[in-house]
């Protein structure tokens, strides 16, 4: 019995005594882990909050990225299940967090919150005032999180897009649209539309009639390509608004005509 004891005293001896060596080269390595991982991005007290000791332990470690993607299952799960879109927003908070650089879970936020719970409140709020300001409200916690994205991700031209697509079809802004997917055109690997789609709603936002104008001629005189209906029309509304002489206004098919003036 004697020995069983001293046997174990010894054995925790030796572990406080690893554990003082081991400690200050974990955190070291740790500090290093960090900083290689998240940049300049810095771990908040609200983090410690949001993820629990358990969760911001493991964030410092090898297991934040699996952390992370188990909340982001759990924010799907809570959407399939049982719509509970607070939680969900808690969910793709940590997650975000903890892994600012990847895209997916800022893309899926943003249209689980700007897209999904507003179609919810749109179908289930009878009130048409708090219906119409709640929608609005997930509107907004979709911008953030694309806003918070693209500072994250700053070389994406997907996020970008997205954010195009956000002003567009939720918040009806084409001046903000056409500057997002402007900013998309300039991101590496883009796809060519975000090009057109930025001089399209440039063309609806007011007091740029004629920067769209140019952009579109532009498009217009590239290729026979970007002759698309959505294009002719535009340039002819322009060419009305501007006064341009009918002369040298772009020729376009009558049946693509408007009314004369």
């Amino acid at each position: 019995m004697a020995g069983a004891l001293k046997g174990r005293s010894l054995g925790i001896a030796v572990l406080l005594v690893w554990g003082l060596i081991k400690l200050p080269i974990e955190t070291g390595l740790t500090a290093r882990f960090i900083n290689a991982r998240l940049g300049s991005y810095k771990i908040t007290a609200s983090l410690r909050q949001q993820a629990g000791q358990a969760g911001f332990i493991a964030a410092l470690g090898g297991l934040r990225a699996a952390v992370a993607d188990l909340l982001f299952i759990r924010a799907h799960i809570a959407w399939q299940q049982r719509v509970e879109y607070g939680r969900m927003k808690l969910y793709f908070d940590i997650c975000t967090t903890l892994q600012p650089r990847r895209e997916m879970f800022w893309d899926m936020a943003s249209w689980h919150m700007a897209y999904n719970g507003a179609a919810y409140v749109e179908q289930s709020e009878p009130d048409p005032y708090i219906r119409d300001r709640q929608m609005k409200e997930y509107y907004k916690l979709g911008e953030d999180y694309l806003l918070r994205a693209v500072e994250n991700c700053p070389d994406s031209w997907s996020l970008y897009d997205r954010l195009g697509a956000l002003y567009r079809d939720k918040f009806r802004d084409p001046c903000k649209a056409s500057a997002a997917f402007a900013r998309a055109s300039e991101r590496p690997g883009r796809l060519d539309y975000t090009r057109r789609l930025s001089a399209y709603y440039l063309a609806e936002c007011p007091g740029h009639e004629r920067e769209a104008y140019d952009k579109l001629l532009a498009l217009y005189h590239e290729s026979e390509k970007e002759w698309l209906p959505t294009l002719l029309e535009k340039i002819q509304i322009l060419e009305r608004k501007l006064g341009i002489p009918k002369e040298e206004r772009v020729y376009i098919p009558e049946k693509k005509r408007l009314p004369p003036d």
